[in-house]
């Protein structure tokens, strides 16, 4: 299912009408796998890169899977407008540095893969995202995936499932929604929606 656009789009962008794309979802929709593919299949669709003040992880590296900064940093960035959103999670913070996306917009598309109030957090302050919310074909579809997960008990996939039920609620939000009931058919409807909004 597509939503129409709202409201009317700026001109503001660039010349070469790049985009920053937002995907969201509920946890299990398949958010991380679409993304991936969208970016291996598009040459000019780039992945944003998070600031957070969490500690590297084994194997991750400055750059290239976060922007790895002090509290104190990340807080002066909050007080400069610095990001586009941010949240807390679990004592350590996390955002979308403003900067690093324009930047990026310059040359590409820019790809946001993010939860659902983050997402709407950066069309308050980036009215030309472009928000695509992904869905599941139905709610017990989402129990299946998770469970086949086999990484959390039952209690914590049925705490997911009261935060999935939060999320879709905002799904009449977003500029575009798109059921992913089959992968390929999903990010064909995606890429359709990038290509849609390029050439307005």
């Amino acid at each position: 299912m597509k939503l129409k656009r709202l409201g009317n789009k700026s001109k503001t962008l660039n010349n070469k009408r790049n985009v920053l794309i937002v995907l969201s979802g509920p946890s299990g929709v398949g958010k991380g796998t679409i993304a991936k593919k969208l970016i291996e299949q598009n040459k000019n669709i780039a992945l944003s890169i998070s600031c957070t003040t969490r500690r590297p992880r084994e194997g991750e590296l400055n750059g290239r899977d976060y922007f790895f900064i002090e509290k104190s940093e990340f807080k002066n960035k909050v007080e400069q407008g610095g990001f586009l959103e941010y949240s807390e999670h679990f004592e350590n913070f996390y955002g979308t540095p403003k900067q690093f996306v324009l930047n990026t917009l310059e040359n590409k598309d820019v790809l946001l893969e993010i939860d659902v109030n983050g997402g709407l957090e950066v069309k308050k302050n980036f009215p030309d995202a472009v928000l695509i919310m992904l869905l599941p074909p139905s709610l017990e579809e989402v129990r299946n995936r998770l469970i086949k997960r086999d990484t959390e008990s039952l209690a914590k996939i049925n705490l997911r499932m009261d935060r999935i039920d939060y999320e879709l609620s905002k799904k009449e939000l977003y500029d575009y929604n798109v059921v992913n009931d089959d992968l390929k058919t999903a990010i064909k409807e995606v890429e359709k929606i990038i290509y849609q909004e390029k050439n307005k």
